[in-house]
């Protein structure tokens, strides 16, 4: 899966869930919920 933000790969844990978090439906990775608010902000 990929990151809406940056289009990073996000790294998924061994039961498949994802290292980041669904914001509106859509993938976003550790690292732009940290930096790129108001991204999500528009998401």
């Amino acid at each position: 899966m990929k990151c809406t933000i940056c289009k990073k790969k996000i790294e998924e844990t061994f039961l498949e869930k994802i290292k980041g978090t669904y914001v509106k439906g859509k993938a976003v990775c550790n690292e732009c919920q940290k930096t790129q608010t108001d991204k999500i902000k528009e998401l």
